[in-house]
Order: C-alpha cells, then sequence, then structure tokens
C-alpha cells in the first residue's frame, strides 16, 4: 500500500506541485529508502500503522549509516512532505511526521570563485569554434544573471531578448521572472546564436543550449564542461553551475547591491535562504582588512 501511495505522491509532486524532474527524483528516493526501512523492520505497509518511534528508529538508522546532517534533515523534509500529502487526502488523522524535531544542519559555507578565477576560465574561451562560443554563453548566463543549471539548460529561444537587455526565468514551482542581461552576457549570448547554434543544432527544436549531438545538453554535460575548463584554469576549488550562482550573488552583495534585489534576482521565496551570502561577505571584508590595513595585526601576533 505504501509503494503505490508513494506513485500517488509522485503524480501529485509532478502536476500539483509543478516540481522540476531532478526535485521529484530527490523526493522519491529518499522516501523508497524511508519506506523500504519500514517494510523490512516493521512489515508496516499500512500509513495508519507508522508512529513517531519507527520513524525516529529510520533517522537514527541514517546517523549510524555516517549520513550527514544535511542528508538526513532533506530526508526528513522529504517524509514530513509525504505525510502531508496522506494527510491531505485524509489517508491519516494526523501528519506524525511534523513532529518529529528537524535536524540542525550544518553551518557550511558555499564555495565562490573571485573576479579573477572567473576571468581565468573565460580567458581560455576566446576561440571561434561552436563548442568554445557555446560554453562562454553558459558561463556568462551562470554567473552574469545567475541561474540555476536546470533553468539555464530548459531556455527557449522565446525567453531571449536579447536587444532590450532581460531574459525570462520559469523557475522552481513553475514561477516566472524576469532576469536582467548584462552586455557581456548579451554578446556572448548572441554570438552564440548566430555562429554557433545552427553548426550544432540538427534538427528543429526552440531550446537554447544544446550538445554535440544538437539535443538538449544535460545538467552533467554543463557540470563537466565546468570541471574542465576550471581545471585548465588551474582552480583547484571545486567549481559547478550552483558554483557561479552563488559567485553572481556574493559579487553584488560585495558590491552594495540590496540583499532583497538579490533574492528577487535569485527567485528564492524566503529571504533567509539567500542571507548566506552576506555571511560570505563578512568573510570576504575580514580577509581584505586584515592584508590590507597596516594595524590589522594577525591574532597570533598578541600575546596576552
Amino acid at each position: 500500500m505504501l509503494r503505490q501511495l508513494l506513485k500517488e505522491y509522485e503524480y501529485y509532486l509532478k502536476v500539483t506541485k509543478n516540481l522540476s524532474i531532478h526535485s521529484i527524483n530527490s523526493y522519491t528516493s529518499d522516501l523508497k529508502d524511508y519506506i523500504g526501512y519500514l517494510e523490512k523492520n516493521y512489515q508496516i505497509k499500512d500509513p495508519n500503522n507508522i508512529t513517531k518511534s519507527e520513524i525516529k528508529n529510520f533517522m537514527a538508522a541514517l546517523k549510524r549509516r555516517d549520513a550527514q546532517a544535511n542528508s538526513v534533515a532533506r530526508k526528513l523534509s522529504a517524509i514530513r512532505s509525504f505525510h502531508q500529502f496522506l494527510l491531505s487526502e485524509k489517508l491519516v488523522s494526523e501528519n506524525i511526521a511534523s513532529q518529529i524535531r528537524q535536524v540542525k544542519k550544518e553551518s557550511k559555507l558555499p564555495t565562490v570563485l573571485s573576479l579573477e578565477e572567473i576571468e581565468q576560465m573565460l580567458s581560455l574561451l576566446d576561440h571561434e569554434d561552436p563548442l568554445t562560443m557555446r560554453n562562454k554563453a553558459i558561463i556568462e548566463l551562470l554567473y552574469g544573471s545567475g541561474l540555476r543549471v536546470s533553468e539555464l539548460i530548459n531556455l527557449r529561444l522565446g525567453d531571449l531578448h536579447i536587444n532590450r537587455r532581460f531574459i525570462n526565468i520559469i523557475g522552481k514551482g513553475n514561477k516566472e521572472r524576469i532576469i536582467p542581461l548584462g552586455d557581456e552576457s548579451a554578446f556572448a549570448l548572441k554570438n552564440y546564436l548566430e555562429k554557433s547554434r545552427s553548426v550544432l543544432k540538427k534538427e528543429l527544436g526552440d531550446i537554447v543550449f544544446v550538445n554535440t549531438r544538437g539535443t538538449q545538453i544535460s545538467r552533467i554535460g554543463v557540470y563537466k564542461m565546468l570541471k574542465k575548463l576550471a581545471n585548465d584554469a588551474g582552480i583547484t576549488k571545486t567549481v559547478s553551475p550552483h558554483t557561479l550562482r552563488h559567485s553572481f550573488a556574493s559579487h553584488l552583495l560585495e558590491n552594495g547591491v540590496d540583499l532583497r534585489l538579490v533574492q528577487e534576482l535569485l527567485g528564492h521565496e524566503d529571504v533567509s535562504t539567500t542571507q548566506i551570502y552576506t555571511h560570505i561577505h563578512k568573510q570576504t571584508l575580514k580577509a581584505l582588512f586584515k592584508k590590507a590595513h597596516p594595524r590589522a595585526m594577525q591574532e597570533e601576533e598578541y600575546d596576552v
């Protein structure tokens, strides 16, 4: 019964919540792990037979597996959402998962590239071959406009308004937002569309970014491209599409842009999600102060 309900929940996420395939797969993967645990250890198939004890024991089992705190917290969020769905469908009388205390997530700041490191990567993309022009346009959009990789790979020609310097984005929850295009992003995008896309694109279709086969580029394809480019540029940090999005937000705050505007540009529902970049900004200021100010002595120089 639980596995059938999981299929109905998956349909609910797709049709009602309008989540991306990536998000749906993440939820269902976590819940298959949870349901498998209930079946194996307690032979539970009816959701009405699940108690707080089974959920707590599942969380404890995850910790024994050395699962990271963020992973455990994500699984509990999926379990809560699933039980809330069961409640809304009147299949259970209460959401018992909501009574489980959330695991404290690890306070790890995201990796951010410096402007110099961004320029190091872009300096390797000054050739006029199709893939290089495509890659440059991808990086300019990820860094110049702060797109999520899912938003980038799903861009359509009708979303682009290059001459007016903006693009339309359909983000999480099918919410639309308008993102400005900088001059460098607009130039790289126009260059790719005029000189490269027609060479790579083998079939009709309005998807903007394509791979060597002429079909829609995947998130893995973008990740591999960035990883290789970062290595070639001598960057030792782990670089992913989200690293460029983090860098976009962090650099805006460093240059005095209001937090609420950054929130809007990123498409965050809650400003608390955006506030993590203020911590990065503070760390940057401290590092610059210690490096540049003659009175900024290192702590180890004090002998109190």
